[in-house]
């Protein structure tokens, strides 16, 4: 039986390899991030493993083990806090960039009595938003990009923003634009994936191999680094106030295990979703490990940044 099944996983092993290696996600225009979304929200997959936050969650520590979706709302809650978005009154107008399928905009619509206004640039994932969003909540989703945002300058008392700068090309213009629409005296809450800050020389073979498929697995055209978006956000022409940074790797970097684990934990999803989900999971695994690595050696960071004009 094991002779007879051996050629079988053999060669299934070798085509998850050629998908992974030969048949990327690279970015090639804001339309490939687009797609790359509309992908992933239509089969459902992430939502039904890790649940409204596509997003890392915040442990206390690298050692603690919590829920991961708990883990993803406490992340909220944390940001708030510590961005002092918290301290808005209610009422206040937030918008939301990069707003996934809407977990982060309902928190703050619910929880903290925000008018939250979130965009993203796929179609699918503002539909799923808007099916989820319960009526009562002033939340409502749009498509838009983050680099051509349909609103005057000073439209918003907060900003908020999720690891969505990964996928933007242009940082500068990214900030430019978050603190356009900011009121004078607004809050800017933002939290993202950020390359260690390093000359080119110093990188090493291994490493460049690996953030080339960082890059290209989830269609990023470029990290930035802490030090490197914090001075985007400080040298912008809309800049009214100081910016402050912190590095939450230690608190994030257990979710890549979790992310992995949810799909132990919930096996029905897979019954419920078809097979096909199954390999489409596994497909994402070397991703989520190489990502888990990079956090750990430092090659990655994870950034937060605040600002109040």
């Amino acid at each position: 039986m094991i002779a007879f099944l051996l050629p079988i996983v053999s060669l299934l092993v070798l085509s998850l390899i050629f998908l992974w290696l030969f048949n990327d996600r690279k970015y090639k225009s804001s339309e490939s991030v687009s797609s790359a979304y509309d992908s992933w929200t239509n089969d459902r997959l992430l939502e039904k493993l890790w649940g409204e936050h596509i997003h890392l969650g915040y442990y206390e520590n690298s050692y603690k083990t919590k829920d991961f979706r708990q883990a993803k709302i406490d992340f909220v809650h944390k940001l708030a806090h510590w961005s002092g978005l918290s301290t808005l009154p209610k009422g206040s107008r937030i918008i939301d960039i990069g707003c996934g399928i809407g977990g982060s905009s309902r928190i703050l619509a619910k929880d903290y009595g925000f008018d939250v206004v979130g965009i993203t640039i796929s179609s699918e994932q503002v539909k799923r938003a808007n099916q989820l969003t319960p009526k009562e909540l002033k939340c409502h989703f749009e498509i838009m990009n983050a680099l051509n945002l349909k609103f005057e300058d000073g439209s918003f008392d907060g900003v908020w923003s999720v690891e969505a700068g990964p996928h933007i090309l242009n940082k500068q213009l990214f900030a430019d634009e978050m603190l356009r629409v900011l009121r004078p005296g607004g809050v800017l809450a933002v939290a993202d994936w950020n390359r260690r800050d390093y000359a080119k020389k110093e990188i090493g073979f291994l490493n460049s191999l690996v953030l080339k498929q960082l890059l290209n697995q989830w269609s990023h055209p470029d990290f930035a680094t802490i030090y490197g978006f914090r001075n985007n956000l400080s040298d912008s022409i809309y800049s009214a106030g100081r910016v402050e940074t912190d590095d939450w790797t230690k608190y994030t970097i257990p979710s890549w295990n979790d992310s992995i684990i949810e799909g132990i934990r919930r096996p029905n999803v897979f019954f419920d979703l078809g097979l096909g989900s199954f390999f489409k999971a596994i497909r994402e695994v070397p991703t989520i490990v190489l990502m888990r690595w990079a956090f750990h050696t430092g090659l990655m960071q994870f950034g937060v940044f605040r600002s109040r004009g």
